[in-house]
């Protein structure tokens, strides 16, 4: 493994014009390389968003590997000497290095393959596995998340290649794309351990993320903890006719909703005791790079589809979404909601729920301050059970001050061909500490995905003009890290 230590450096500040270090020759060539191979892209996209790579389905296994055997006819295709399936944990994960030059910085890219379940009843532009290219944008699952950032990242060595007329990238690639992230990676630990001596690197690209808006660039540098939790609630031991036992027997949705509704005060703030206590104010820098990205509130509702702003009073949305800790509800289930009525009250009653937290906060101690709070706060007619996701949790990440933000600031201002670049957080998770911790390796984050790309919805999509954008950047990116040696 190269030198970690090369990387250390201080950000640029993030209110100024990114600094032109890429050459306009290569970068007009890269641009004039992605326009004419387009159409190539999108049928690539098209190709593999057929393949139902959805991981936890019946027949996960089979779609997974047919998915990971497609990404690597597209690696070994994009020139890569070295592509391989790894099994991980019931799924299939892909590496792939190149590695011509021991004195480069050595690169990993990390993504993911598998994709989130789709209901077609919900979608009106195609249907989820059957892509189509409509008005400059490709629908269908996983065209955004992730397989078009993967592709971003093929095309992104090719473009590099045919601007600069070199035969392997300026900097030592490896890339690994794993098949079970949208259940949480439950085996990403093992397959890095068991792995750790090839994928050493000095920088990981962690490309599972989204930007700010298609016309104003900005870079990620800091990513949300997450974990899960799940609650259930026994009233009665059968569900029993309402007309027979309304206003005498404990109601387990009713009980649950009172308990969900006890989750945030007046003020949009998560209540359970303590849970506060380690999150520390935005620091004034942190905060004026975030007002520093152009914010229009009803392109922000338009984009989102979010109808209007909620959450924590006393903080700007951005601010909300990327600096600030939550706890969601993703699930509520009771009843009968999909069938018949039956007029009963129903005997169970269970809600799944998202906590996305902030740096210096821990995935323990909040657990433990959840399993303090409902037990506190349920009612005594119900029984429950509560299980949260501690040993998954997968912590915040901010990525350190080194020169390879500006690098991919330069790049990112080549790319998308807009001089000005800004900082922005993920609200979402990722494995990111994993990495970084298992690899000694500091994160950055790229990723080619817009909130109105809708995913996990239906019509989930992505824009061809910001996938060019992206292998643009990528191919950019690698000239400038060659720089740092």
């Amino acid at each position: 493994m190269a030198d970690p230590d090369r990387t250390v450096d201080s950000q640029a500040s993030a209110a100024a014009p990114a600094r032109a270090s890429v050459e306009a020759s290569t970068a007009a060539r890269v641009h004039a390389y992605l326009r004419g191979v387009t159409d190539e892209m999108v049928a690539q996209l098209v190709e593999w968003c057929t393949i139902p790579s959805v991981v936890g389905a019946d027949d996960d296994e089979q779609h997974l590997d047919h998915s990971a055997r497609w990404l690597v006819d597209a690696l070994e295709g994009a020139g890569f000497p070295t592509v391989e399936r790894w099994p991980s944990g019931g799924t299939t994960a892909v590496y792939a290095e190149w590695c011509p030059d021991a004195d480069a910085p050595t690169v990993l890219v990390y993504s993911h393959h598998d994709v989130r379940a789709a209901k077609e009843e919900n979608w009106e532009r195609t249907r989820p596995f059957e892509p189509a290219l409509q008005d400059g944008r490709v629908y269908g699952r996983g065209t955004s998340d992730a397989k078009g950032q993967v592709l971003a990242h093929v095309w992104g060595v090719r473009a590099h290649l045919a601007a600069t007329g070199r035969s392997a990238p300026a900097v030592n690639l490896k890339i690994l794309v794993e098949g079970e992230e949208e259940s949480g990676s439950p085996h990403l630990a093992t397959l890095l351990e068991r792995n750790r001596d090839r994928l050493g690197a000095d920088l990981v690209v962690f490309s599972d993320t989204l930007l700010w808006h298609a016309d104003h660039p900005a870079v990620c540098t800091s990513m949300r903890g997450t974990m899960l939790a799940h609650v259930s609630v026994r009233g009665t031991a059968v569900d029993a006719h309402s007309g027979a036992v309304s206003g005498a027997a404990p109601n387990a949705a009713l009980e649950l909703c009172n308990l969900l509704a006890q989750l945030h005060d007046p003020e949009g703030r998560v209540t359970l005791p303590g849970f506060y206590d380690d999150v520390a104010e935005p620091d004034g820098r942190r905060r004026a790079e975030l007002a520093a990205l152009p914010f229009d509130e009803a392109d922000w509702l338009a984009r989102s589809g979010t109808r209007r702003v909620a959450g924590e009073s006393g903080y700007t949305l951005l601010e909300r979404l990327w600096l600030r800790p939550t706890i969601e509800v993703l699930m509520l289930v009771a009843g009968d909601p999909y069938d018949l009525p039956r007029a009963a009250v129903p005997a169970n009653a269970e809600a799944d729920l998202s906590i996305r937290y902030v740096p210096d906060q821990d995935a323990r101690t909040i657990a433990d301050q959840l399993r303090q709070w409902v037990a506190e706060r349920i009612s005594p007619s119900v029984d429950f059970d509560l299980w949260i996701s501690e040993k998954t949790a997968q912590d915040p990440y901010v990525t350190p001050d080194v020169p390879a933000v500006g690098a991919l600031e330069r790049a990112m201002a080549a790319g998308f061909r807009n001089g000005r670049v800004g900082r922005m957080g993920n609200a979402g998770g990722g494995p990111a500490v994993l990495l970084a911790d298992t690899l000694g390796a500091p994160v950055v984050f790229f990723g080619t995905g817009l909130v109105e790309d809708r995913w996990h919805d239906s019509d989930e999509s992505m824009a061809t003009d910001v996938l060019r954008a992206g292998a643009a950047t990528l191919a950019c990116l690698w000239d400038e890290l060659s720089r740092q040696r």
